[in-house]
């Protein structure tokens, strides 16, 4: 390993000095760096940062660097990598000489192509799954000694450029060959091109191995297709209130905590009540559910319509604005072309001022047809909001009645299980009931009030089960409306409206600077 150039100094810690006095010094330069350097620079416009030989220890601070694109963080001390989850742009990533010793904290740099971590600790390649743009990887100069470390990179199908030079995987005999046989993507290896003739040789002679390798390989992401599509199909089912209700997901739960209830459904002539009860319970939670996904869709569709007709309106907005501007524009060159030809001073004041009443009128009709704009989409807001109010509150209604359909199962059940209970302590008051009940359930019949008080405490908790879960869907679906309808009312419309008053306002601004800035041949007074 080479000797680290900062051992006899005080290690550092990215901090907002440093931070600053580095974007200041890569930053514009001469009088564009002065101008920069006076109106300060926005951390969100850095997309580039040198933070090398700065003896830096640990990686902080660099939260706001969020559009950065390129990090230089080589030869410094650096013993974790961390600190860079928000760098979600981040293409180009260089970590060589510093302490690492392990791989880690890069899951969120998902554009990342260009990653270099040579001249570390690292003994193990791990821990980079989701680079999945992955194009040049140097880890050269490590502590790499197994060939098997290599076989984890296969999942980087985009790898063209892999430097290990430097590992004590190199001594090993094979270990181009292995390299080569088992990442057949690669083009260049240790700055070396892969030729054809070398990726077939290689492969010929680890051909079983891959072969094998393959095949793990694809019943593997056949278990990863799986498992997102089931995933993509819970999160469907959550975003329309109805998962686990396509089968006995719901009833099952009733019984779940249900010590009494288990313990009844043991009573013979009980299965038959239980059979019939689940069959029906579990058949109309697959009408809550069918209907659920349906609604689902239409209200997507609607929440669709709306965003296209607010895009419509803002794009047919924009187009009125922007004809009126190309037609102030035009006129505007005509009159500079004739300012610079008028030496008549009264002329050229009645220009003038016929100027800033043009002017003026732009500004008067950009701002009615902003005004006009506003107006729109608060008719088609409120239209909307009527439209998905209704919309939710016939899919409550219709959910609310399914589920009082499921209340009276449960209270029929409760009372044919009653009835069964009575019987059946009847019959054991007399001795003439089954040998095979459980000990544990003939407890139960010691007495009327002690029956009837399990059967009751077994009712109560499939009745607060089924409440609970009417009371889920009622809450969410009503808070995803309130949440919708408060962003289309406040967030979107108030920030563009206000964006766009300014981008007026500093039009027409511009528009006055520039007659005042104009160098005529007559004196304007």
């Amino acid at each position: 390993m080479m000797s680290r150039l900062y051992d006899t100094v005080e290690p550092s810690v990215v901090d907002e000095e440093m931070l600053h006095k580095a974007v200041e010094e890569q930053g514009p330069k001469e009088e564009a760096g002065k101008i920069a350097r006076e109106e300060g620079i926005d951390f969100l416009d850095v997309t580039a940062l040198r933070l090398d030989f700065k003896n830096i220890l640990k990686v902080d601070n660099l939260w706001s660097f969020t559009n950065l694109v390129k990090l230089q963080l080589d030869n410094n001390i650096i013993e974790r990598i961390e600190g860079l989850d928000m760098l979600v742009n981040l293409v180009w990533l260089d970590l060589s000489f510093n302490n690492i010793e392990v791989i880690e904290g890069l899951d969120k740099l998902t554009k990342l192509e260009d990653l270099t971590l040579y001249n570390n600790r690292i003994q193990k390649i791990e821990n980079m799954d989701s680079l999945k743009e992955l194009h040049v990887f140097s880890i050269g100069n490590n502590d790499i000694k197994e060939l098997e470390n290599v076989t984890y990179m296969r999942r980087f199908k985009k790898l063209q450029t892999l430097n290990m030079g430097g590992n004590p995987v190199c001594e090993n005999e094979n270990y181009k060959i292995f390299i080569v046989a088992h990442l057949p993507m690669l083009e260049y290896l240790d700055y070396r091109l892969v030729d054809k003739t070398s990726k077939q040789a290689a492969f010929e002679n680890y051909e079983i191995a891959i072969l094998e390798l393959q095949h793990d390989e694809k019943q593997a992401d056949r278990k990863e297709e799986e498992r997102l599509a089931k995933e993509k199909e819970v999160t469907w089912h959550t975003a329309a209130y109805v998962e686990n209700l396509n089968g006995p997901f719901l009833f099952e739960a009733l019984y779940a905590e249900d010590a009494e209830g288990q313990k009844l459904n043991q009573i013979p002539g009980v299965d038959e009540l239980f059979d019939v009860y689940k069959e029906k319970f579990t058949g109309i939670c697959q009408q809550i559910f069918d209907y659920g996904l349906k609604k689902h869709e239409e209200r997507d569709e609607e929440v669709k319509t709306f965003l296209e007709c607010l895009n419509d309106a803002k794009v047919e907005n924009k187009s009125q604005a922007m004809k009126r501007i190309d037609e102030f524009m035009e006129y505007k060159k005509k009159l500079w072309l004739e300012l610079n030809q008028i030496s008549d001073q009264k002329v050229m004041e009645m220009r003038i001022a016929e100027y800033n009443q043009q002017t003026t009128e732009l500004w008067e009709a950009l701002m009615l047809l902003e005004m006009q704009l506003v107006d729109q989409l608060e008719d088609a807001i409120k239209d909307f909001e009527r439209n998905m109010s209704d919309m939710v509150s016939i899919f409550l209604e219709t959910v609310r009645g399914f589920i009082s359909q499921c209340r009276d199962l449960e209270n029929t059940h409760h009372e044919r299980l009653l009835e069964l209970c009575i019987t059946t302590l009847e019959k054991v008051v007399k001795n003439e009931a089954d040998d095979d009940i459980p000990d544990d359930v003939r407890e139960l019949f010691v007495d009327k009030d002690t029956i009837i008080n399990a059967v009751s405490s077994s009712h109560d908790v499939h009745l607060l089960k089924i409440d609970n879960r009417e009371d889920e869907i009622v809450t969410r679906i009503n808070g995803w409306l309130s949440d919708l309808i408060e962003k289309a009312h406040e967030e979107e419309e108030i920030e563009r409206n206000r964006a766009r008053v300014t981008e007026i306002n500093n039009l027409i601004d511009h528009l006055r600077d520039e007659l005042d800035n104009l160098d005529l041949q007559a004196p304007v007074y």
